[in-house]
């Protein structure tokens, strides 16, 4: 009797709500909260901080529009791992899912778990080690000095965080599905209210959001460039968008459901992120807001005072937590995909007799988080994980071209809209973006690329394991 209850496969229990919500609580975290300000000092211009939100969001819908069609075709958990063997075969599957596990989600994860640390400090004084103790700092060519003990309370607590939800989600699907749509449901809500209260109960003025683009002189004599860091900032805020493609196999009706997820889930992330940005600007001058790096927080302070500075970082301790769950639920799938397929270490390719889980993925995804905590600032982080994730963004639209000629017969329950010109328009966006981080940013694209190549021996390894065991 014990034995049949013992699970051998996936729970399939996430229905289309809590596919849109995986999709749009992966995106609303840590980005809106954090990086309005540093975006803003990098284009000191209220009209070009709107546009590059808006460009972000087109260029991210465009492409949700392309992954949709993939999604459609293919519902096997693992998300883009699956796609990209379909696409490439097993060596540019592996890359991806080794840099998801390296880099893209698990970094990702600890700016998420960063931001809520910092937010949740605004209650609670943590304690620091000596200065001369978080001065310690080791080099590494072309990246620069690493310091992993630099506001040491802030990285325990985050790390604090990431454990107890990789525990929830040990547990299981359901319940780590219904714990992130109940806290997308209330960041969402959070922000509306948060924006509908700065334009209605406070002094602020829509000439801090025109001032007929005023742009100043080192700004417009490096404009692309700027906008481009910028742009990297906006493309944080909108990552995650691809998070519930992971999950597919564990999605009701995933042909139907999937794309659906990620055009709704999109479409809402690009309506809350403008309308959140104006009431910002609305309240703070776009050189107020530079200066003010936990900006909700600020903009409430300026109307309500401490009070509501307090109110919204409870909220965004809210939206950063169910961001972070909705990450680490839908992540460890990859990595569980390729252990499946030989291609990792077989014990992560496990599933939990009673809870039904990839657990030994969930751990270990967890653990490495952790240790990403201590890699750098919020800044840094985000910084080498969007050049690394836009990499395979390219990637997989690309794929929708190839897929076009190599399963020309498969069933495609949605076609994505304009092709072949949408997702061309995305693959020349993408390359563009990256070359231009490699120029502007080049110790953190110099980050990202060392720990995707750091998956070299690994795949020789069991490419070498896997002969060996053919002979």
């Amino acid at each position: 009797m014990h034995n049949q209850g013992n699970k051998t496969e996936l729970v399939r229990g996430l229905g289309v709500t809590a596919a849109i919500m995986i999709v749009a609580g992966s995106m609303i975290g840590s980005g809106i909260f954090r990086k309005p300000a540093t975006m803003a000092g990098q284009l000191m211009s209220p009209e070009l901080l709107i546009i590059v939100w808006i460009i972000a969001g087109l260029v991210t819908f465009i492409g949700a529009l392309t992954n949709a069609e993939i999604a459609g075709m293919i519902d096997a958990t693992g998300g883009q791992y699956v796609y990209f063997k379909k696409m490439y075969g097993e060596t540019t599957a592996f890359f991806y899912g080794w840099a998801i596990l390296a880099v893209i989600q698990t970094g990702s994860q600890a700016a998420i778990a960063y931001v809520f640390a910092e937010y949740l400090g605004y209650f609670i004084k943590y304690p620091q080690l000596p200065q001369s103790v978080q001065n310690f700092s080791f080099y590494i060519p072309v990246i620069g000095n690493i310091h992993p003990l630099f506001e040491f309370g802030t990285k325990a607590v985050a790390i604090i965080t990431i454990l107890v939800l990789t525990g929830i989600n040990y547990i299981g699907v359901i319940f780590g599905g219904a714990v992130q749509t109940i806290m997308t449901f209330i960041k969402i809500a959070s922000i509306l209210i948060l924006s509908v209260l700065l334009f209605t109960a406070g002094t602020g003025s829509m000439a801090n959001v025109y001032t007929g683009f005023s742009i100043p002189q080192n700004i417009s004599g490096n404009i692309f460039v700027v906008v481009g860091l910028a742009l990297a900032g906006a493309f944080w805020a909108y990552d995650g968008w691809n998070n519930v493609t992971f999950v597919a196999g564990e999605i009701k009706n995933p042909q139907r459901n999937v794309p659906r997820a990620l055009l709704y889930g999109t479409l809402i992330v690009m309506g809350v992120y403008v309308l959140v940005n104006v009431a910002f600007l609305y309240v703070l001058p776009v050189d107020v807001m530079s200066r003010s790096p936990l900006v909700a927080a600020s903009a409430a302070e300026a109307i309500f005072g401490k009070s509501g500075a307090s109110i919204i970082s409870i909220a965004v301790i809210i939206s950063t937590f169910g961001a972070l769950n909705g990450s680490i639920l839908s992540t460890a799938r990859v990595q569980f995909a390729m252990a499946r397929d030989n291609l990792f270490f077989n014990s992560i390719g496990k599933i939990h007799p009673r809870y039904g889980t990839p657990h030994i993925s969930l751990v270990v995804q967890g653990l490495w988080s952790c240790v990403l905590v201590t890699s750098g600032t919020f800044d840094t982080i985000t910084d080498y994980v969007i050049f690394a994730a836009w990499l395979f963004y390219a990637l997989g639209a690309f794929g929708v071209f190839v897929l076009r000629k190599k399963m020309p017969d498969t069933p495609r329950p949605y076609k994505v809209w304009g092709y072949p010109y949408v997702p061309a328009l995305f693959v020349i966006f993408s390359v563009l973006f990256l070359f231009n981080t490699i120029i502007s940013d080049t110790s953190e694209a110099a980050m990202g690329l060392l720990l995707i190549l750091l998956g070299l021996p690994i795949y020789f390894y069991w490419k070498f394991k896997t002969k060996k065991s053919a002979i």
